[in-house]
This record gives structure tokens, C-alpha cells and sequence, in this order.
């Protein structure tokens, strides 16, 4: 569990990546008549997927300073000013791949934030002094044996300032114990023992008196078990299983005020994610939230009282709901000054200020400061100056119809002064349990103002949707996933969007594995692909998965496929050699084949773009290479680039402004937009 204040420091430092850059204010609102009349001027690449001026800021617990992400010799790092003063500093100097994840600790004197190794996803845990500067390594890199060490918080409170509850993987690599952190000393103490099946997420669960008092476990069949206990020497006890249809969309999320209760996402006997409170001494649950159509996905929880007092549910646009009259009042005194979508990003400890963010699609972000009690809001600071008075566009809610009926939901985005049928991309996202949101995103807003319409799909298996949507992705990796990307191309086609000779596939992660399921499953529908780090086989990703995903194993055999391993003794969990597989080993085996873009390459006629982190753990390095030497091997064109110092993503801004530029060069070659020389 988090504290609220944990959770949106570390979720909304990620979602403000991929949804970003909007700014209050109705007037301020950049519209496109002006533009629709005049040549619309390039936009560098450097406003998009350079570094933000400043981002995800923070309160201290005490108020009296505030902390923010900001470049320091072009590298993200802290900054810290006094409130009321303007004394700016860095607070770190780190020159590798930046610091975008941090949170104060509860004695104020400290910025905890984690870093992994040029990319590696195993984050440790380091502390800085925001009085000497010093900055203090927490949690230890290396265990006995030689493996790395991922480092996690769960939670923190203020009655015990110097202290954390975190996960370390010390004695097992794909299992997290739970250690009580001192952050002034480095002290640690076992608070927890895990066991193999303990997920990560949301991995443990601590009460509001900072006791470890449960965890959810992953079972053979897909299904969840959530584990409680009353108190540090009792025993762990099974409480709720969620059945695999409910697995991806039913999760613990807290303690209730007295630690009597928890809140949950919960869609059991329903199809969408409800917000819940539910009480195990009595039965007792009550549901807090909930939509026909669209799962509860978000909350925030007040910092004072610890009561969860708002939740987003995602539908074509987030919907904020107050769960009482005084949050209530409070979403709509702010939303009535945005037309645009409210995130309220970090929450004094005694609830008087927020610091607050909003989401459009065509203007650029800013931070403003929001007293409660007045209702007086303060521009803090914009998150890209730059991004103001730019022609950016506006991004729309699609539907169309899959060829089984299933109704497919997305966005569409237009340049100005489009002229259809024009070239389009299809931006795909990754996940693939996730999903597309409205707003600004850069890469839609870059792709647009190099002249392409920009299609993004919600396809089968994205999240957000409820349990049967989310479900109707199981085993389609290659399938029906793939077949919505293809319907929704064929709809913008017969909608007069898109040139059908200038269609491009383009996207990362599961996004990139789409790209190549689609130029060698269709090949005939794009003529070209850009795919960042994306698997080329199911085989060789399934059985690369990284230590802290092999506890989430069964949820990977269910919803993808199943490699033939051993069950138990000394080998359990290894892949079987191929001349112990069983009759249905072999026809899983087959299935996985059949869906592995790697073993298609002979269909390919599109030219591809590939760009990998050769420190990625998610989507390992040879994903790409295998499927390089493939279309190579056909002589198909394929132009490959390898980040040695990235992981899964480009955070280096050198590294990501020279991919964005081979991208567009790569697009305007084979579709005709315009190139930033």
C-alpha cells in the first residue's frame, strides 16, 4: 500500500510522460481556426522529447519547501526552493539517465528517490540531505549470490518520520521482502517474509500504524489470493481469491482509517471495477464508486483523515468524484476553471494546499498551487514554456465496430489544414493491459505536425473497459488483438482518413510487437514500421521474463501462452527441453509459433525502423536482434539502432532526440511528411 502523497508522487510522475503538458485556464486555450488559414510552422523536436523545464512537484511535510524535477547540465534532477522565497538550487547533480521518481521522507530533511543501472529496472533506493546535499545509497546493489537488487516503497507515515516500509528481492530475485528502512542510518530490519507468488503489485500491504499486514498471491490457474493477518506475529490467512476474469481488474489499494477495513478495485460479480470498501471481521462491503461502462482506474487519498476521497473513472475523458460534500465542492471549483481534465497531484499533510495538474490535448501544461479553504489557485510553473502558442491539435473519440461486433474505442488526431485521404499512423500502446487516454501526448502532437493523421486504438485486452473486454484479449497476442489494429486501419480507410498507400504501424514495447505482427501478418496494409523494443517471439520472451515477473508467471501463461516447464523438484519453473514436451506441450509450443512475428519474416515487404535499450530486462536485446538478422536475411530494408546505456525506454535526452529524429526521417522517406533537418 501507499500513502496517498506515495502514490501520486510516483504514478503521476509517469503518467504526466505519457498524458502531458496542459495548463488551466479556459482563455489560454490555443485554438485552431488561427492556423487553418497559414502554412503551420514546424516545431522542433526538441519542444517535444527534450528535457521538461519543470515537472512533478512536491510539498515538504513541514511546507516549508518545495521540490520539483528540473534539467541540471541537461539531466533530470531534484530542485528545491523555500516556499514564498526564490533561492532555486539543485539538490542533486546526477549525470546519467536523471532522476524522475522521488517523494520526501516524513522528517522533512530528506528527498528519497529510487535509480536503476543505465536502464537495468533494478532500482535502488538513495536518500539526499537537503541541508548538506549529501546523498546516501539506502538499500544494498548486490546480493550474496551475484544478483541485482530492485529496491520499492510501499509506505511511510508521519508518526514515524525516519522510517519506510519497502520491498527488497535480497534473498530471492523474484521474491520482495519486506524491510522496515531507517533513512537516516540505512538501518533495515525484516518486517515480512515473502513467498514465491507474492506479486509486486501491489505488492504489501501496511496498515496506517506502519504494521505489514497482507499481500496478494498469484495461483497456477490465474487466479489471486489476497492475504491478510491481524498483526505482525500472526500468521498470513487467505481472505478473497479473485478468479482469473477478475485478476486484472480487482486489487487491494489500502487501509481504512482504523485499519479495520480496506479499499479495493473490486469487479466481482459485475463487469466493471468498482471502488469498494469492505470490511473482513464482518463481511461488510459497500461500493463506493462505480460505472456500467468504464472501470474505476485512479484514486487519492487525504493525507490528514486517510479516508480515499476521490476516484477517476476512465472513460473517453477521466471523470474525478468527490466521495464527500467537501471534495466534491472541490473538483468542481476547479473544474469549472479548465475545460480540460483535473489530476490533483500532491496534498499538503495537513490537506490545506494541493498542488495541481491538468490534462488537454492541444495546450501546454502548467502546475498552479490550489488553497482549499479560499479557493485560490497560483500558476506554480509550466511544464514546457516552449509548447505555448504552438499549433497544436485537437485529439478526438473514435468508435468503430470489430469484425466480431465488438466495439472498438480510440482517438483520432488531424493535422491542420489535413487534406484527406492523407497519410496516417497508427500509434500503437504498449502494455498491452493499459490504454490510451485522452490528452496531450507528445509523440501524437510531433506525429500531427509533420503532417500525419494519428490513429490510437483501445483494442481488445486494453484496460479500462471492464473484465469482458479485458478478458477478450486472452491467448490473442497475433489474434484478435492484431485483428482490431487491422479493422481499425480498414475503418479509417473506408471513413476517407487514411491513404491506403501511406499507412504506417508504429509503437512501443507490446506497441512494437504489434508493429511486427502487422508487416508480416498484413503486409500488403502498411508500407512501413517503426517498433521500439518489441518481442519478435512469444517462445524466447516468455522465457526471458525478467526475476520479478516469474511470481506473475501464471497470469503470463494465461493471457499470452504456456511454455512447457518443469512442475517441480530441482528444475521447477526451467523450460523443458523439447524432447520431454507432452503431446499438448507440443501443440502450446506450436500456438506460440504461430503468433511470433519472428517466424513470418519470409511475408515481409515494408521497410522497418528498430531502435532497442541493450540494458532492457522487460524486452531483452536479442528480441531485436533475432528479428534484424531475419528480415536481413530476406533483404527487406531494416535500419536497427542499439542504446548500449538504456533500458525499456530512452530517458537519456541525447538517446531520445537522435531516435525521434531517425523516426522522422525514417516516416517522411515512406510517407511523405515533413523533416527537422
Amino acid at each position: 500500500m501507499t500513502t496517498g502523497k506515495a502514490f501520486m508522487g510516483l504514478f503521476a510522475c509517469s503518467i504526466i510522460l505519457l498524458v502531458a503538458y496542459s495548463v488551466l485556464g479556459k482563455e489560454e486555450r490555443v485554438m485552431g481556426a488561427e492556423w487553418s488559414t497559414q502554412e503551420v510552422p514546424l516545431i522542433s523536436r526538441e519542444v517535444f522529447f527534450g528535457n521538461p523545464d519543470k515537472m512533478a512537484p512536491q510539498l515538504s511535510l513541514d511546507g516549508k519547501y518545495l521540490t520539483y524535477v528540473a534539467p541540471y547540465e541537461d539531466v533530470g534532477n531534484i530542485w528545491i526552493r523555500t516556499v514564498g522565497a526564490e533561492d532555486d538550487r539543485p539538490l542533486t547533480k546526477d549525470d546519467g539517465r536523471g532522476i524522475w521518481s522521488y517523494q520526501w521522507a516524513y522528517n522533512s530533511k530528506q528527498v528519497i528517490y529510487r535509480q536503476d543501472r543505465e536502464g537495468d529496472d533494478n532500482h535502488r533506493l538513495f536518500s539526499v540531505d537537503i541541508n548538506t546535499g549529501e546523498v546516501k545509497l539506502l538499500t544494498p546493489q548486490d546480493a550474496e549470490d551475484g544478483h541485482r537488487i530492485m529496491a520499492r516503497i510501499f509506505s511511510g507515515i508521519p508518526e514515524r518520520p525516519d522510517e519506510l516500509v519497502i520491498g527488497l528481492n535480497l534473498r530471492d530475485p523474484g521474491v520482495h521482502d519486506a524491510y522496515l528502512l531507517n533513512v537516516r542510518t540505512g538501518e533495515l530490519e525484516l518486517a515480512a517474509q515473502g513467498e514465491r507468488g507474492i506479486t509486486l503489485y501491489p505488492g504489501w500491504l501496511v496498515d496506517w500504524k506502519l504494521n505489514v499486514r497482507g499481500y496478494v498471491r498469484s495461483e497456477l490457474d490465474g487466479s489471486l489470493t489476497l492475504m491478510l493477518r491481524e498483526g505482525n506475529d500472526c500468521e498470513f490467512e487467505p481472505v478473497i481469491t479473485w478468479d482469473s476474469e477478475d485478476s486484472m481488474t480487482s486489487q487491494p489499494i489500502g487501509f481504512t482509517p482504523d485499519n479495520r477495513g480496506l479499499y479495493m478495485f473490486d469487479s466481482r460479480n459485475r463487469n466493471t471495477a468498482a471502488l469498494v470498501e469492505w470490511y473482513p471481521e464482518t463481511g461488510e462491503r459497500r461500493i463506493l464508486a462505480a460505472n456500467p461502462l468504464y472501470d474505476a482506474r485512479f484514486q487519492t487519498t487525504n493525507p490528514a483523515t486517510h479516508e480515499v476521497d476521490a476516484v477517476a473513472i476512465a472513460g473517453e475523458r477521466f471523470e474525478w468524484r468527490g466521495l464527500n460534500d467537501d471534495m466534491s465542492s472541490d473538483l468542481e471549483r476547479l473544474q469549472a476553471q479548465t475545460d480540460g481534465d483535473i489530476w490533483i497531484y500532491h496534498r499538503s499533510l495537513d490537506d490545506r494546499v494541493w498542488l495541481v495538474f491538468a490534462v488537454s490535448d492541444n495546450r501546454p501544461a502548467a502546475y498552479y498551487t490550489y488553497q482549499r479553504e479560499t479557493g485560490e489557485m497560483e500558476l506554480l510553473f509550466y511544464m514546457v514554456e516552449a509548447m505555448a502558442g504552438q499549433p497544436l491539435v485537437p485529439m478526438e473519440p473514435i468508435s468503430f465496430a470489430a469484425r466480431d461486433g465488438l466495439t472498438i474505442h480510440g482517438y483520432l488526431s488531424l493535422p491542420y489544414n489535413w487534406e484527406a485521404p492523407g497519410p496516417m499512423v497508427l500509434n500503437v500502446h504498449g502494455g498491452p493491459w493499459t490504454r490510451d487516454y485522452w490528452g496531450l501526448n507528445p509523440e501524437v502532437q510531433w506525429l500531427a505536425n509533420r503532417g500525419y493523421a494519428v490513429l490510437q486504438v483501445n483494442y481488445r485486452g486494453s484496460a479500462g473497459y471492464g473484465k469482458e473486454f479485458l478478458n477478450a484479449g486472452n491467448r490473442e497476442w497475433g489474434g484478435m488483438m492484431q485483428d482490431d489494429l487491422t479493422d481499425a486501419v480498414n475503418w479509417a480507410i473506408a471513413e476517407g482518413i487514411a491513404d491506403p498507400e501511406r499507412i504506417a504501424i508504429y509503437g512501443m514495447s507490446y506497441g512494437g510487437y504489434a508493429v511486427l505482427a502487422g508487416v508480416t501478418s498484413t503486409p500488403e496494409l502498411y508500407a512501413c514500421g517503426v517498433d521500439m523494443f518489441g518481442p519478435s517471439s512469444l517462445i524466447t520472451h516468455l522465457a526471458n521474463l525478467p526475476p520479478y515477473q516469474l511470481n506473475r508467471r501464471h497470469h503470463w501463461d494465461l493471457r499470452v501462452g504456456k511454455l512447457p516447464r518443469y512442475a517441480e523438484g530441482e528444475k521447477a519453473g526451467e523450460v523443458k527441453p523439447d524432447d520431454e514436451w507432452t503431446d499438448d506441450e507440443r501443440a502450446e509450443m506450436e500456438f506460440l509459433r504461430s503468433r511470433s512475428p519472428l517466424y513470418f519474416s519470409d511475408n515481409m515487404r515494408a521497410p522497418l525502423l528498430i531502435a532497442q535499450g541493450a540494458n532492457d530486462q522487460r524486452v531483452t536485446q536479442s528480441e531485436s536482434d533475432q528479428m534484424v538478422e531475419a528480415i536481413r536475411a530476406r533483404g527487406v530494408p531494416v535500419e536497427y539502432v542499439v542504446y548500449e546505456n538504456e533500458g525499456h525506454g530512452f530517458y537519456r535526452p541525447e538517446n531520445r532526440l537522435d531516435f525521434y529524429r531517425r523516426a522522422e526521417k525514417f516516416l517522411a522517406e515512406h510517407l511523405g511528411g515533413r523533416y527537422e533537418e
